[in-house]
């Protein structure tokens, strides 16, 4: 997943929770700096304990599952 798509998800559970930025990142222990760079997509790494606090702020938690395959097709072999 695409860290924009991250943020964008972050940034509408923010909001569906009527938080502003700097109440959600002084909740979480960050700046709201970084939290508003986090919601567009344009930090590439943050530690996974701010991550956790992040998700628990919203209520959310983070569920890890098997990779599926993405199976490319040849088009000359059509």
């Amino acid at each position: 997943m695409e860290f924009y798509k991250i943020g964008t998800t972050i940034k509408k559970l923010r909001k569906e929770k009527k938080l502003t930025q700097e109440l959600l990142a002084n909740k979480i222990g960050i700046t709201r700096q970084t939290l508003s760079k986090l919601e567009k997509g344009n930090i590439d790494k943050i530690s996974l304990q701010v991550f956790i606090k992040l998700l628990d702020a919203l209520d959310y938690e983070l569920e890890i599952e098997q990779k599926k395959p993405f199976y490319y097709f040849d088009v000359g072999s059509l």
